[in-house]
């Protein structure tokens, strides 16, 4: 059985993935705040 060498794991997909996982949780974000504004100039 070969050692594992800390590093040397291919995560060139878990970076894809968390990248798109950051795009996504950014996006949420904005258009929570904007509607969350918008509700707020509407109920004034």
């Amino acid at each position: 059985m070969s050692k594992h060498e800390h590093g040397s794991m291919d995560i060139t997909e878990q970076e894809k993935t968390f990248a798109g996982f950051m795009k996504w949780s950014i996006w949420v974000t904005v258009v929570s705040l904007v509607i969350l504004a918008f509700l707020a100039l509407a109920a004034t």
